[in-house]
């Protein structure tokens, strides 16, 4: 608890390695995670350290690593766990490991490269194939013409006469087939036109089935082509334009016979491929899945080893060049911890000189070390969001624990929402030891995170609810309301009271949509609701006027009390710190401006609430008319809450107006008497410690001097301070815009506080309309389909509540607890 409530008390502690051991020490250090080192090579670039290579080469096993487990992804083989949190593996077998690695890569590499050959030719054989079976029923050519002829003979050669015409026509007659993908097929035909003007056929045909495409593995739709055309430049302008438009263009079979032939032996080698590439598959599984079984713990393994040689470069040698220094912040209370790391890394690397620590003093200010644990992490991630405290200032995280999930609660307060949320966040904590929240996606990692979090937001939530007395936007009759309507009837009353009173008969109750209970009235209003709003405000028509106005003073309420409490942690620090000037020129009057106007206005609220009655309820003054009226300084009397009230506002006035000059100038002028004013009347004085030097507004005026122990001359500590700057200017304006901030933010922020109200309301009013608008359409059916239409109604109301309710409502309040809180 002491830890939680302050950050823990640092030393700056020096290491002294041994060359050889370095490496384990550091890695028992890590596995402890005691210190935080400090960088002693600031001025050396960080190429040029000694343990840079050292660092590519995690670097390159990193790299390694990252290829293993997308090939293992991409083959969908699990990735095994294996040991949480494996150590650094020892210097000698870093060798052996990166040899493995090295040696895995390459054999994946080329397993990996002959599949994607053979799936490649694969693919490219298919393609063919379909592009065979569709071309016949293209051109049906005269088996007598085709075999006689070669496909360009030079027309100069021979002589027309010596073939007929269908052959002169067969000599010049070429024929390019292949593939192309569906969305080019108008632009490349097109192409064709312009180009070859006119001079070629084209024939297409769209394939039943989608092909993957052989380069980039994409599953689309392809069109068969076969062009048709005459000449030998028409043809290789033919060959540019698929060239051009990416097609798969394969030989076309001149013969019925050929064609036999090449899908024969397609088929053949199809067969051949499918053995082979299933064969390499079952190959590449077996070395992957090898690769799994320990490839989680060596990724752990080297990070681990990438960061101690991070940790090695921040050290420095000494002038033998044999020992490492190294400069560590430690807690105090785990220097014996630290001490037995070292002696266990010295141990395991079997070096006869053991490394050793020293605790050197030092001035300057220490990182804020705060220990979390499961339950507390998440409320500390919350305060960390918006800053981490400075060195052994109160830690607000131990509050945050309350005040965070009860101010939730004040905007989502309801029974039903509170439970349920309860009730997910108790099954994320019961299940907290299950791999699959652990690894699961970011958003739900986020909830896991924040699951305790949650519980308590669910548990405040439900305690809110009761007081709200709201569950699913309705009330819950417990302990049965205070309000007795028959005490209203005439009957119920001697007729010497009827004259006086309000009441009703048959007649009114007949005639009037609206009856109005008086409190006033004897019996009416037996005593109030024991926990909570009395559930019969739920069926009144002013139930929100009345809900309005107790939410709002609330909310101001708890504002106040939550910006006291503030400043009263502030006190602590400046005990703590000792700077108790601090406490009488700062957090003082920051108390009296606040409780002189905001804790007025409390008292106003609560004076009001217990001094009237229902009978004197109509004449009780307005608190917004009174606490205007308490700035305005009326000459006209009005009636108060209580007697002596204008003398008590103006004495609050006027103490609100003294305590802003001295939170203006007090801190200011006081540090200028301390610096001017010490030579005369002493540093030091019997029984009075003046300052502490560790203060650090004074720092600059004791200088080197010690002030607490009390046994210097004052002539050294005024020679110091003459070498020492002073500058008020920046101390008064610093002052000066925090007390600027201070006081406007004391009406803001209590204006800002009226979210609370705003956020109920909102959910309140949101619950209500999701009722209204399905369970009660699907209350109201009859019997008949009552219970058929009830079903999906019950169904999409728990749908709605969770998305919109649960999570969107829940989201809006957890955004406004945190804003309120920084």
């Amino acid at each position: 608890m002491g830890s939680l409530f302050r950050s823990e008390t640092m030393c700056l502690a020096q290491l002294f390695l041994q060359s050889g051991t370095a490496y384990e020490c550091l890695s028992a250090l890590g596995e402890k995670g005691l210190v935080q080192f400090r960088d002693l090579n600031q001025n050396i670039s960080t190429f040029q350290r000694k343990f840079v290579g050292e660092v590519k080469r995690c670097e390159e096993l990193e790299r390694i690593l990252v290829y293993l487990v997308q090939e293992i992804n991409r083959a969908d083989i699990p990735l095994p766990e294996g040991e949480t949190s494996p150590p650094a593996p020892p210097l000698k077998q870093v060798l052996e490991m990166q040899e493995q690695l090295q040696k895995l890569e390459v054999e994946l590499r080329e397993v990996t490269k002959n599949k994607e050959k053979l799936r490649k030719n694969l693919l490219e054989l298919i393609e063919y194939t379909h592009m065979l079976r569709v071309t016949q029923t293209f051109v049906k050519r005269n088996v007598e013409f085709e075999p006689t002829y070669e496909e360009f003979p030079s027309l100069e050669s021979d002589s027309l006469l010596d073939y007929s015409c269908m052959q002169r026509l067969g000599a010049k007659l070429g024929f390019v087939s292949g593939l192309i993908n569906q969305g080019k097929v108008e632009a490349f035909e097109k192409m064709l036109w312009r180009v070859c003007k006119g001079y070629t056929i084209v024939s297409y045909a769209e394939l039943d089935e989608s092909l993957e495409d052989p380069e980039t593995g994409e599953v689309i739709k392809w069109y068969v082509f076969l062009i048709s055309f005459w000449g030998e430049q028409i043809g290789h302008k033919v060959k540019k334009i698929c060239d051009c438009y990416h097609c798969h263009v394969y030989p076309y079979p001149n013969t019925a016979e050929e064609r036999r032939e090449i899908q024969e032996g397609l088929n053949t080698r199809i067969q051949d491929l499918y053995t082979v590439l299933h064969k390499t598959e079952d190959y590449l599984r077996q070395v992957l899945c090898k690769a799994a079984e320990s490839v989680y713990s060596r990724v752990i393994q080297v990070k681990k080893m990438k960061a101690i040689y991070h940790m090695l470069n921040m050290c420095s040698f000494d002038v033998t060049n044999k020992c490492l220094i190294a400069e560590v912040w430690c807690p105090e209370a785990d220097l014996q911890d630290l001490r037995r790391a070292l002696e266990e890394g010295s141990r395991e690397s079997g070096a006869t000189i053991p490394s050793f620590m020293n605790i050197i003093p030092t001035k300057e200010t220490p990182p804020t070390r705060i220990r979390t644990n499961k339950f507390t992490e998440g409320f500390q991630n919350i305060v960390d969001a918006y800053g981490v405290g400075s060195y052994r200032e109160v830690n607000p995280a131990l509050f945050t624990i309350i005040t965070f999930p009860f101010l939730f609660a004040v905007m989502f307060g309801d029974f039903g929402h509170g439970f349920v949320m309860f009730l997910f966040a108790l099954l994320l904590v019961l299940n907290e030891n299950h791999p699959r929240l652990n690894q699961s996606q970011e958003i739900m990692r986020m909830f896991f995170n924040g699951r305790y979090i949650l519980l308590l937001m669910g548990l405040f939530s439900v305690y809110t609810g009761l007081i709200y007395n709201d569950c699913f936007s309705k009330s819950v009759n417990l302990f049965g309301s205070g309000w007795n309507v028959s005490a209203m009837y005439t009957s119920s009353h001697p007729p010497a009271e009827r004259k006086k009173m309000v009441l009703w008969n048959d007649s009114v109750v007949r005639h009037n949509s609206i009856l109005q209970l008086d409190p006033s009235v004897p019996g009416v209003f037996q005593g109030p609701y024991p926990l909570g709003i009395d559930p019969i405000w739920n069926l009144a028509t002013n139930r929100l006027t009345f809900l309005n106005s107790f939410k709002m003073k609330m909310s101001v309420i708890l504002g106040i009390i939550h910006m006291t409490f503030g400043v009263i942690l502030g006190i602590f620090n400046h005990l703590h710190f000792r700077k108790k000037f601090n406490i009488y020129l700062v957090s003082i009057p920051e108390l009296l401006f606040m409780l002189c106007i905001f804790g007025y206005l409390i008292f106003m609220i609560f004076y009001k609430w217990l001094v009237f009655s229902a009978e004197t309820s109509r004449v009780a003054p307005s608190i917004l008319i009174e606490f205007i009226n308490m700035f305005l300084f009326p000459t006209s009397k009005t009636n108060g809450l209580y007697t002596g009230q204008e003398y008590v506002q103006r004495v609050l006035l006027v103490v609100t107006a003294l305590s802003v000059p001295v939170l203006f100038l007090g801190k200011p002028l006081f540090l200028l008497w301390l610096h001017n004013g010490r030579s005369c009347f002493g540093v030091n004085r019997s029984g009075y410690t003046l300052i502490r030097k560790e203060s650090e507004e004074e720092v600059s005026l004791l200088g080197n001097q010690d002030v607490e122990e009390g046994n210097h001359q004052v002539e050294d500590g005024c020679r110091e301070m003459a070498c020492e700057e002073f500058n008020f200017g920046e101390i008064l304006m610093t002052q000066v815009i925090h007390s600027i901030e201070y006081c406007l933010g004391c009406i803001s922020n209590t204006a800002s506080y009226l979210r609370l109200w705003a956020l109920s309301l909102a959910h309140a009013q949101l619950s209500d309309v999701l009722w209204a608008m399905l369970m009660r359409v699907g209350l109201r059916v009859d019997t008949t389909y009552g219970v058929l239409l009830l079903l999906p109604v019950i169904a999409l109301f728990a749908v709605l509540t969770i998305f919109i309710l649960l999570i969107m409502e829940g989201l809006s309040a957890f955004l406004h607890a945190i804003r309120l809180h920084w």
